[in-house]
């Protein structure tokens, strides 16, 4: 795992006034934040302990919420504004390639890096894209940095898998294996079959193979990754899951556009779901079920729920419109916090460090003038392990 880059944070900063949001407890109304050496070190009331010397911020009538998080998108892999020479999310080559690393494909000078922070998303997960059955290694990277080294929270941060249209299509188009479903699941596990051959061979005495894909199918199987299941059509969710269970590897769907269908099964398995994006037409038939109120749907079930853009299919700085628009269509808006945080903080294994506004945790955090699920609302400083970044 590549370590994360340390960013120098500013001096002791005590933020004043506002409503404070931690997701990982109640709010507190006109409350204290203190940030100390990149990480928060008192979250209360007025009567917090405030430390000398440090850059007071009087944020009376706004709110502060932990930085937003994006688990699932192609942000610096599919640059904005930059056409085919920016496309790098996708390498549909070979219906198995385990060993591709999507921080190799981002660029820190994305322009939708700066969209992301005036949007309040501070994480994102990056993943290569899903014309390849397993496509390769996501990873969770800060929105702020001039290399990705300064940016990478966690890196892998799961296994990228695709079942349904786009693999069918990609490979069918070729008259190649994989070009029907049946093709789809089986390349998916041969590939892990192989992976499970491997590790027992390594545990009978045998060295580790140098085959880089083949290493990265172990560390899934090993429990050391977490499978992320690009899937849209609930036959193909109960796929995933089937899959899944033959194998024993953690799974996440990602998108999940009829993960409503199937909501009971996956809330008996604790299996949590990306869901998104939300803001589009139905453009395919695997999207044809897509509703805002499918959030709610799957919450109230049990289901622990991120919301994505999927940018840039959807613009990342949309997130907090499309929950506000779940949230109209009855999901609770504490809920709704929670899927741009905490959750998808869980998703991708940093919740150890981001995610909420706890003391220990870094500070990566926003201070919005209001309600973030107000239209009019905006964000007037974000913050980056105690470092201001915005405002």
């Amino acid at each position: 795992m590549i370590p994360s880059y340390p960013v120098a944070p500013d001096g002791p900063v005590i933020i004043t006034g506002a409503r404070l949001v931690p997701i990982s407890s109640d709010p507190i109304d006109d409350g204290v934040l203190v940030i100390e050496h990149g990480l928060i070190s008192a979250v209360g009331d007025r009567g917090t302990r405030r430390p000398d010397g440090a850059t007071m911020i009087d944020a009376a009538g706004c709110w502060v919420l932990p930085g937003f998080i994006d688990a699932h998108t192609h942000i610096g892999t599919l640059e904005e504004g930059v056409g085919w020479a920016g496309d790098d999310h996708d390498e549909a080559t070979a219906p198995v390639t385990a060993q591709l690393r999507a921080i190799d494909a981002v660029n820190p000078a994305d322009i939708a890096f700066a969209d992301a922070v005036a949007g309040g998303v501070l994480a994102v997960g990056v993943n290569p894209g899903s014309c390849n059955p397993i496509g390769g290694q996501s990873a969770a990277l800060r929105t702020v940095g001039r290399t990705v080294e300064q940016m990478v929270l966690r890196s892998p941060a799961g296994l990228k898998s695709a079942l349904g249209e786009n693999p069918k299509k990609a490979y069918g188009d070729r008259q190649q294996l994989p070009s029907t479903r049946m093709g789809v699941a089986a390349v998916i596990r041969q590939a892990l079959t192989d992976a499970a051959a491997d590790l027992d061979r390594v545990a009978a005495g045998d060295p580790a193979p140098t085959d880089l894909g083949r290493r990265a199918l172990m560390a899934v199987l090993a429990g050391e990754l977490p499978w992320r299941q690009h899937v849209h059509r609930a036959d193909d969710i109960a796929t995933a899951v089937r899959l899944a269970d033959e194998f024993g590897y953690r799974l996440i769907v990602d998108h999940g556009t009829e993960a409503h269908l199937l909501a009971d099964l996956l809330a008996e398995r604790n299996i949590p779901v990306l869901l998104g994006p939300l803001i589009v037409g139905r453009g395919k038939v695997e999207l044809r079920n897509r509703s805002f109120a499918n959030a709610a749907i799957l919450a109230a079930a049990g289901v622990e729920i991120s919301l994505v853009t999927d940018h840039p299919v959807v613009p990342i700085e949309l997130a907090r419109v499309q929950a506000g628009l779940a949230v109209a269509a009855g999901l609770p808006a504490e809920v709704a916090l929670r899927a741009l945080t905490m959750h998808p903080a869980r998703a991708l294994g940093i919740d150890d460090r981001v995610g909420s506004l706890a003391v220990g945790l870094q500070a990566d955090l926003c201070v919005w003038t209001g309600d973030p699920f107000e239209l009019a609302s905006r964000v007037r400083a974000a913050f980056v392990a105690g470092r201001r970044v915005f405002g």
